[in-house]
């Protein structure tokens, strides 16, 4: 049976409703499918070209930058700190600073400043996410734009790459940007992150997955708190994601929370998602979320092995282990 464009496919036995079944995904009142996959093509290609040149200007500095999303209340503020205490420990000459996403309020940015880490507060207003443009804008006023680290190229040599910054009546303007030699790196297959760069997203487990801001991995915090379900409700953030945090796991004996279905659903949407349990109340998972973080260029999706995906798949074993373990202590 053909549908009228951008009707719901309605279920016979229950009479559900679902709106996302068009080739768009998206019912928008007014506006024909192919016409809203013309709008989003539009504009997800603009913020696209965006994050590749954010991309390259992250590498450019010897940045490596993740982008922390999840539902408000995860806790990912609260772990955010406990993280960047706990780098100041582990490696405390990596510089770290964070660009804040939510609509309103530094009330996230004070308390990442409060740690003694730099922090831009990106407020978006009616914005559910942060794009390219954005954090372009952003990253610009971070110290880690200018930090001094080692380069390959002889002292003075100058090299280049783009900025692009956005005006007031919402265009963007890209110039070219070089450094001296003094200002560059060196790249090595080995070598760990030479800072790190945290951006917190708005809370919201829809309109961010599918933002690129030039990352290189999206994060998706999960608390205990919130049910095992959310994979599956939420499976293009999951999809997106290359780590899945599971917080506040200290409540875990306190909770009806099956972390094995949780994991499980998680896997059934990206089966090569990888897994880790925390809390930043009890610091359970905190040395290995910072091995993750402090291991180095990690290969993208499209290059991950075999023997990746069977670690993948045996880390999130040991995590299901660790929680049944902490359920019954």
């Amino acid at each position: 049976m053909i549908r009228p464009d951008g009707a719901p496919q309605v279920d016979a036995a229950t009479g559900d409703l679902h709106y996302g079944a068009g080739s768009a995904r998206v019912s928008v009142p007014g506006m024909s499918q192919a016409r809203a996959i013309k709008i989003e093509l539009d504009v997800l290609g603009a913020n696209n070209r965006i994050a590749e040149q954010n991309r390259a200007h992250f590498a450019a500095h010897d940045v490596v930058a993740y982008n922390l999303v999840s539902s408000p209340g995860s806790g990912k503020t609260t772990l955010l700190c406990a993280t960047i205490e706990a780098l100041k420990a582990r490696a405390p000459q990596l510089p770290v600073a964070v660009i804040e996403g939510d609509q309103q309020t530094s009330n996230d940015a004070d308390r990442i400043r409060a740690t003694g880490a730099p922090a831009i507060q990106v407020n978006t207003g009616k914005g559910c996410h942060l794009d390219a443009p954005m954090v372009a804008d952003a990253f610009g006023r971070l110290s880690l734009h200018g930090h001094v680290h080692e380069h390959s190229h002889a002292a003075g040599q100058a090299h280049g790459h783009a900025h692009a910054h956005t005006h007031s009546d919402g265009s963007v303007h890209v110039h070219e940007h070089s450094h001296t030699g003094e200002h560059a790196h060196s790249h090595t297959a080995d070598h760990g992150p030479g800072a790190l760069l945290f951006i917190e997203n708005v809370g919201n487990l829809v309109c961010p997955a599918m933002w690129d801001l030039g990352e290189r991995a999206k994060v998706a915090i999960l608390s205990v708190t919130e049910g095992e379900d959310k994979p599956i409700k939420y499976p293009d953030m999951f999809a997106a994601a290359k780590l899945m945090l599971l917080n506040k796991v200290d409540l875990l004996p306190h909770l009806d929370f099956d972390v094995a279905k949780c994991i499980e659903y998680a896997q059934r949407v990206n089966p090569g998602i990888e897994v880790l349990l925390v809390s930043a109340r009890s610091g359970q998972g905190m040395d290995a979320w910072l091995d993750w973080l402090l291991q180095g260029d990690q290969p993208t999706e499209s290059q991950e092995s075999p023997e990746a995906a069977e670690l993948a798949r045996l880390r999130a074993r040991v995590a299901e282990l660790e929680a049944q373990l902490a359920a019954k202590g």
